[in-house]
């Protein structure tokens, strides 16, 4: 019998489930329309619906120019125009003439096209065209090194690359030698650059490509994918060492999007979403598939150029959000800590008594959220002003990637007066598996499975879950059905499908790794990982993903990594410290200094540690999971620095070998 507040719930009764959505159909959502089953015939029923409607969006670039910053220094800045729009009708026009200029590169079908590429409308745009003509699409984050950039192509056999001309220069040119199927280049600027010739290599831009399927005299027929064709080789981030290539379908893609559309009240053409986030990223490349799919338009911009305060913008000038006015917005934890920061900048700069309204108005509209209300007193109010940052017209904001920490989901969600969605899922589940309702409040929630999958927990004795645990069954996150990927490409053996397997009806399910907690209405919580776990000298457990969701809720703490060792009997932290509290207990201390000479601080660090301590023992950690000493890292931790991915999931490898002369300092100073 289902309760009423039930919104999952075990088939059979099982506790172990598999779990499903209240509302999932008979056999699981696959297609959003009928007969669209395929990437291709998902678009064109858009464009037979929307032809006039905007369909992608970017702003055009007048000139670049430099603006001396107060000390001295040099910033090279954006001139930027209104957005331009070409409608769905256009943007179908462009795919089809590009996939016939591919066709006529003698491309054959299932042959591998890559896209290495920044986020904007010709990334988009390839990828359809490549949907069209029945060429997988591998995908690669641009801020790969050349050596992970050179695995990808030379293990999925790429003949044919999408990039642009900055990557062509500073990252593609250097492996030309090292990748022996490469014969084509796409440029998607206008323009290429002088590269050196390289033998056996030609260099197209893509509007030449364009160009020559809109001349092609006999038409070459495309060969329609089915939907079990292969549509994307999705390289991970590599945040564990090489990246990985997972394989998705045409339908693993639809059934996502599917999945993930039911859930996102009202969708259609009167939205719009902005696109900034790496569409190499299977969040990002899911949401723009899904707005395409119901006629949303799509407007790009980059984190350079986001926001009024984007480096890239020069003083005064209107940053893309502020333009675009968004409706739709997806992030990740970093992003959302980024725009926290950016409200408490634009509350400072208010008069003493609009700060005292906007604190009341704040803690009272927190206790209503905490309390499950959604009154939307003072929303235009008092918090009007700094929605603006963001456009000011968000109905919905989806975090994905990473936790996302209770406050700064609180503080999102008052701020931009709209509710903030907390999604979970993987690249080997196509994006999908759960999503919170809105009103949900909790570290570590995640909402209940999409109606496209189901969810059973599997015992890890190891770690101490099972299924039969009280209050709430747990253990490790399984998810099946028919978002769930093929497998990996060309792994030895059979690790191609390592963390994968079939039941007996022919469903694929896939091993997350991540180990979750069934609430009572059947939403789950993700309280532990198991790769994440390390046994101390005297044989205790430690998962480092928990610790770390746990201590981000201290008010000192922008990010930080949990170390421990085998051989050590305790747990130590890297740092890096939120710079407004830093800041105010140095003042209290009376210290002065550069932030580096102040994350240097022996007293600063033992303060971190004392907070640090505080917020674990209110998360109820045991003794032996809480760090007893901190290093404070004063540079943030980005895709560029090779720290983190661009989904801003740690790369603990590359943390532990650039601190490790920390980490031993810690361990030997006992």
């Amino acid at each position: 019998m289902m309760t009423p507040s039930e919104r999952a719930r075990a088939l059979e009764g099982d506790p172990s489930g598999p779990y499903v959505a209240v509302d999932a159909p008979p056999g699981l959502l696959r297609v959003d329309f009928p007969g669209a089953d395929t990437l291709p015939r998902l678009f064109s029923q858009t464009v037979q619906r929307y032809p006039k409607a905007d369909c992608l969006g970017t702003r055009e670039l007048i000139r670049e120019e430099n603006e001396t910053q107060p000390n001295g220094r040099v910033f090279k800045k954006l001139v930027l125009g209104e957005f331009r729009w070409q409608s769905f009708e256009v943007i179908s026009r462009r795919v089809t003439a590009l996939g016939l200029g591919l066709a006529s590169l003698d491309i054959e079908p299932g042959s591998p096209v890559a896209i290495l590429c920044e986020t904007r409308a010709e990334w988009i745009i390839a990828a359809l065209a490549c949907f069209q003509r029945k060429y997988p699409v591998v995908t690669l984050y641009v801020s790969l090194g050349e050596e992970a950039i050179a695995h990808g192509l030379i293990q999925s056999k790429v003949s044919h690359l999408f990039t642009s001309t900055k990557l062509l220069e500073s990252k593609v040119e250097g492996i030309f030698g090292q990748v022996p199927t490469l014969r084509h280049v796409f440029c998607v600027d206008p323009v290429v650059s002088t590269v050196k010739p390289t033998p056996g290599i030609t260099i197209y831009t893509m509007v030449e490509v364009e160009a020559l399927g809109a001349q092609y005299k006999e038409a070459v027929p495309a060969i329609e994918p089915k939907p079990e064709d292969l549509a994307v080789i999705m390289y991970t981030s590599g945040s564990t060492g090489l990246p990985k290539g997972v394989l998705l379908s045409h339908a693993n893609l639809v059934a996502a999007s599917a999945g993930q559309c039911s859930r996102i009240p009202g969708l259609g053409c009167t939205d719009t979403y902005v696109g900034y986030l790496p569409l190499a990223h299977v969040l990002e490349l899911g949401a723009e598939l899904s707005c395409l799919a119901y006629g949303c338009r799509i407007g790009y911009s980059s984190p350079l150029t986001l926001t009024d305060q984007s480096s890239k913008i020069r003083k005064g000038a209107r940053g893309d959000l502020s333009l675009l006015k968004p409706t739709l917005m997806a992030a990740v934890p970093e992003i959302f800590e980024r725009i926290k920061t950016s409200v408490f900048e634009r509350v400072a700069g208010m008069g003493a008594a609009q700060r005292s309204v906007f604190h009341l108005a704040f803690s009272y509209r927190r206790e209503q959220l905490l309390q499950g209300r959604n009154s939307t007193l003072f929303s235009r109010i008092v918090f009007g002003r700094v929605a603006t940052l963001l456009g000011g017209r968000l109905r919905l904001l989806l975090s994905g990637g990473a936790p996302l920490a209770l406050e700064t989901h609180i503080f999102i969600s008052i701020c931009m007066s709209c509710p903030v969605l907390i999604g979970y899922g993987l690249t080997e589940t196509s994006g999908a598996c759960t999503i919170t309702n809105g009103k949900e409040m909790g570290a570590g929630r995640v909402g209940v499975p999409l109606p496209c999958c189901k969810v059973r927990l599997q015992d890890w004795s190891e770690g101490g879950y099972t299924s039969q645990d009280k209050p709430n069954p747990r253990g490790e996150i399984v998810v099946g059905g028919p978002n769930v990927a093929l497998g990996y490409l060309r792994y030895s053996d059979s690790s191609g499908l390592a963390g994968f397997e079939a039941d007996g009806e022919g469903e694929r399910w896939f091993h997350t790794g991540d180990v979750g907690e069934v609430q009572a209405d059947g939403s789950i919580k993700i309280i532990d990982r198991k790769k994440d776990l390390v046994k101390l000298q005297a044989g205790e457990y430690v998962a480092l993903g928990k610790v770390e969701v746990a201590l981000k809720t201290c008010p000192l703490v922008d990010n930080i990594c949990v170390y421990a060792s085998s051989m050590q009997s305790y747990v130590v932290a890297f740092v890096v410290p939120n710079r407004a509290g830093l800041l105010g207990v140095a003042k209290t201390r009376c210290l002065d200094g550069s932030w580096q000479e102040l994350c240097a601080k022996s007293e600063l660090e033992n303060d971190v540690l004392q907070a640090l301590q505080e917020a674990a023992q209110k998360a109820k950690l045991q003794k032996f999971e809480i760090p007893k000493k901190v290093l404070l890292v004063s540079e943030p931790w980005t895709p560029e620095s090779g720290l983190v991915t661009d989904a801003y999931k740690l790369k603990r490898k590359e943390l532990t070998s650039r601190f490790r002369p920390d980490i031993e300092r810690m361990y030997g100073g006992k």
